[in-house]
């Protein structure tokens, strides 16, 4: 790659606050803020506020929504129209 256009890639520790998880992973963002990792070294780290780790898909706590019952209840609530 061409040092000219393209922007540094480097290691990033990506930290989810929420969840208390980090990772690391290659990535052209960059930080001031600096965290010592399981290796040893230091890398920067980027503040996330979802991940994996605490997004309601990937941890199974999504709310599951009820929709046979809410046409009942509109029917109920304003009458059916026929």
């Amino acid at each position: 790659m061409n040092n000219a256009i393209h922007p540094a890639y480097a290691p990033v520790v990506f930290r989810d606050r929420a969840a208390g998880h980090a990772f690391l992973t290659r990535s052209t963002m960059t930080s001031e803020r600096t965290i010592t990792w399981q290796d040893g070294r230091t890398y920067p780290v980027v503040d996330v506020e979802i991940s994996d780790a605490s997004h309601p898909f990937y941890t199974g706590n999504q709310r599951v929504l009820d929709t046979a019952g809410r046409v009942e209840r509109f029917e109920r609530r304003y009458g059916a129209s026929s």
